[in-house]
């Protein structure tokens, strides 16, 4: 339970201080305090339903889930990172139109809550930082994300103390934000190959049928299925010709599937 624990605790981190700065941003007139606050308070709400999956998903198989609840981890990253995506989006074009129509901003203000914010988002990353399923990678994302985009607030209101130059602000908010973004579409990719059951990167039917062929009795391998739970559960079923014992030879494989990381099998043989 250690990865819902963190998630958690980011979770009360991030929706506390995405309080503080919606104030703060009101106050100081800055853009990207104003959408990070709104975009933080986006992401705890995300966060809160993945620490509520990742719960879930570490449920026993049951009759109405007998692969168990693995999946609901994958769903709450898609959910978190689709989130991310959107929070990205909405950064850009708040940002934009700021650059079309500039305003006055209160740079000593930005500051504090700069510094602030990043200590608060920091402590969070550093929670989150050691993550073992999707659904955490998720959330340590957001957490990354959050602490870049108060560097650059921080940065950008030291820069427009000393030169005055107020559109810092909204480019530099444009550019975490593309940065995320290119980030959070990487990490969706893998939570959707799940969904759609393709095979893992590190473990294809070819790997398999490799492996399997490679014990003694083995005569061919057809029908070869591999497909993952999660990032961490691999399933694979096949049909096995031999010309030995069916129930020896099927251990064999089991055992063989499992050292490569299978870790469920389904086998179906006949003899030559």
């Amino acid at each position: 339970m250690k990865t819902a624990k963190s998630i958690l605790i980011a979770f009360i981190l991030n929706l506390s201080f995405s309080v503080f700065e919606f104030f703060g941003g009101i106050l100081t007139g800055s853009v990207s305090i104003i959408s990070d606050a709104l975009h933080d308070t986006g992401d705890a709400i995300s966060i809160g339903l993945s620490y509520f999956l990742e719960k879930k998903s570490k449920k026993q198989p049951d009759k109405s889930h007998t692969f168990g609840y693995a999946r609901y981890s994958v769903l709450g990253s898609v959910i978190t990172t689709l989130i991310l995506i959107s929070g990205s989006v909405a950064v850009i074009y708040n940002a934009v139109k700021r650059i079309i129509n500039p305003v006055e901003i209160d740079y000593k203000g930005m500051i504090i809550l700069a510094v602030v914010g990043v200590a608060v988002n920091l402590a969070a990353a550093l929670f989150t930082h050691s993550h073992d399923s999707l659904n955490h990678k998720a959330v340590s994302l957001h957490m990354f994300e959050d602490v870049l985009g108060w560097l650059a607030v921080l940065v950008g209101a030291v820069i427009m103390k000393i030169t005055d130059f107020s559109l810092i602000d909204p480019i530099l908010s444009i550019c975490v934000s593309v940065f995320i973004l290119i980030h959070a579409v990487k990490h969706l990719i893998p939570a959707l190959n799940i969904f759609l059951e393709k095979a893992p990167d590190s473990i294809d039917s070819d790997t398999v049928r490799r492996h399997v062929m490679s014990i003694e009795g083995v005569s061919d391998v057809s029908d070869i299925r591999v497909w993952s739970l999660d990032e961490n559960t691999v399933c694979a079923t096949m049909h096995i010709i031999t010309d030995s014992d069916p129930s020896e030879i099927k251990s064999a494989v089991r055992r063989k599937l499992f050292n490569i990381g299978i870790y469920f099998t389904t086998l179906e043989s006949e003899t030559v």
